[in-house]
């Protein structure tokens, strides 16, 4: 008898992916409950032959759960997309809804996690069993040089998915990371919480980005 194949990890989940049962009846009940959102793992946004990645958490559940566009219908998406069409990141403009024709300019956006987590918490084995999307998505980016990763969770998951160690690097906002060919770029994450609080300020925010441009126009 022929051995089974091996199952078919893309960089995209299909939209009934059953990999994580929590999820999945989360993303169930939503689809019950709201049958006109997205309710889907949340695909990636933006050029396969950027230079940037941005590594984010988990879609919203009222943002991008709903609209189906990384970081889109919620605040932590309104100053990302401001920020990006500030360093020439984006084309168009930004209506958080997936129909503004809004494009991006050298850099896509993925999340580690795809599916929206119950209280935007996902568990350690859940960030794991994503993993097999966001090594590949990484992976297919013929021309990638720099990621930005959004918070402690994304730059773990960045790391490892690299091969890299994360004890050997560690998150920290503003810091950076070579990794083989390619520079990490940490960034707390944009949410409301950590803007509301201080921990993150835009200007903070931009300096990271600032910082990614420079790199990039110093011929990364």
């Amino acid at each position: 008898m022929p051995a089974p194949a091996a199952p078919d990890i893309t960089s995209e989940p299909a939209r009934n992916c059953p990999l994580c049962p929590r999820l999945a009846g989360f993303r169930k009940q939503w689809r019950e409950r709201e049958p006109s959102w997205f309710n889907a793992p949340v695909p990636a946004f933006g050029p396969l032959d950027a230079r940037v990645a941005i590594v984010g958490l988990a879609p919203g559940l009222q943002g991008a759960n709903r609209t189906g566009r990384p970081f889109t219908g919620d605040f932590a998406g309104d100053l990302l997309y401001a920020t990006l069409s500030e360093y020439g990141f984006s084309r168009g403009e930004f209506q958080a809804r997936p129909d503004d024709g809004l494009t991006l300019v050298d850099c896509r956006i993925i999340n580690a996690v795809r599916c929206v987590p119950p209280e935007n918490k996902p568990t350690t084995v859940e960030i794991a069993t994503c993993r097999k999307f966001l090594t590949p998505a990484l992976a297919e980016m013929s021309k990638l040089r720099a990621i930005v990763a959004l918070g402690r969770i994304a730059h773990d998951s960045a790391v490892v998915a690299l091969g890299a160690k994360r004890s050997k690097n560690a998150f920290g906002h503003a810091s950076t990371h070579k990794l083989g060919a390619l520079t990490l770029f940490d960034s707390y994450h944009c949410s409301r919480y950590n803007t509301n609080t201080g921990v993150l300020t835009p200007k903070m925010f931009r300096a990271v980005f600032k910082a990614v441009r420079s790199y990039l126009d110093a011929g990364a």
